[in-house]
C-alpha cells in the first residue's frame, strides 16, 4: 500500500504529548513543568494545555509538590496481549465519549492490506450505526470513510484499489468517474473533514477525518440520518477536534 507524504494535519500535539510522557516516565520521583519544558523544548504555555489533557485522561498525575508522575492509565499499559486489551479498552472509552459529544455513531477505520476495514464502532439506541447495505470495502469511492482513506494514498495506491473495487453507482450522488473522483481527493484539504452527503446511502450523511500514524492510513468518522443533516458541519468540527486525543489513545 502506497502512502502519500505525511499531510499537514493538526496532530503535532500527539507527538508532543508522547515526548512529555517519555520524559515523565524517566523521573520516578516526579518532574516539574519547568524541567519538562527544558527536556522537551516545549514552551510552558503549550505544555500546560498538554499536561491538562494528559491529567484528565489519567496518563499523568500531579503530586503534592506540583510535580508530575506517571498516571494509572499509562501504568496499566504493559506489553503483548495485556497492552492490546488496555489500548482497545481505552480507545473504546474515548470513542464512546466522542459519540456522546457529537451525538452520532462514530467509527475508526484503517486501510490494511489494500482493504478498508472498520476496526471499532461506538453507537447506541439514539445513535445507530449506518446500515452497511454495500460492503464498505467496495464503497471506498462513495463513503466518507473510503474517500478519507483514499486521500492518504498516492495515485498508484488509489488506482490499485479501484482496479479491485469498481466505482459502482450507489445513489444518484455517487461519483463514478475516476478522473473526477481523483480531482476531488487531490483538492481535499488535510485539515477539513471529508463529507458524504447521501453518496453511499440515501438517507445518511457522514464525515471523516484522517488518523495518520507512520505508514498506516486510518480515519475517524461519524454518521447521521438525513433528518439531522443540519448538524453535520458542527458534528464534523467536533469530530476533528477529537481526533488528536483519539490518536494519542491509539499511539499509547
Amino acid at each position: 500500500m502506497a502512502l502519500k507524504p505525511e499531510p499537514k494535519a493538526p496532530f503535532h500535539s500527539v507527538q508532543y504529548a508522547l515526548r512529555v510522557l517519555e520524559s515523565v516516565s524517566t523521573h520516578g520521583g516526579g518532574v516539574t513543568d519547568a524541567q519538562l519544558s527544558r527536556e522537551t523544548g516545549l514552551p510552558l504555555g503549550h505544555l500546560a494545555s498538554l499536561l491538562l489533557t494528559l491529567r484528565r485522561e489519567g496518563y499523568v498525575e500531579q503530586i503534592a509538590d506540583g510535580a508530575y508522575v506517571v498516571g494509572a492509565s499509562l501504568a496499566e499499559l504493559g506489553s503483548g496481549a495485556t497492552r492490546r486489551r488496555a489500548v482497545e479498552a481505552r480507545l473504546q472509552e474515548t470513542l464512546t465519549q466522542l459519540r456522546d459529544s457529537v451525538g452520532a455513531a462514530v467509527y475508526v477505520s484503517r486501510y490494511v492490506d489494500g482493504e478498508i476495514r472498520i476496526t471499532q464502532v461506538a453507537d447506541g439506541p439514539r445513535t445507530p450505526a449506518v446500515n452497511e447495505w454495500v460492503d464498505f470495502r467496495s464503497a471506498g469511492h462513495a463513503s466518507a470513510i473510503g474517500k478519507c482513506l483514499l486521500t492518504q494514498l498516492d495515485q498508484n495506491g488509489r488506482r490499485d484499489h479501484l482496479a479491485r473495487h469498481r466505482t459502482a453507482r450507489l445513489t444518484s450522488r455517487t461519483i463514478t468517474n475516476e478522473k473526477v473522483l481523483f480531482s476531488k481527493l487531490d483538492s481535499q484539504p488535510a485539515t477539513v473533514p471529508v463529507l458524504d452527503i447521501q453518496e453511499y446511502a440515501v438517507g445518511t450523511v457522514c464525515a471523516a477525518v484522517p488518523l495518520t500514524a507512520g505508514a498506516s492510513a486510518g480515519c475517524l468518522a461519524l454518521s447521521l440520518p438525513i433528518e439531522d443533516a443540519h448538524r453535520l458541519r458542527e458534528a464534523a468540527d467536533t469530530l476533528n477536534r477529537g481526533a488528536a486525543p483519539l490518536l494519542l489513545s491509539m499511539a499509547l
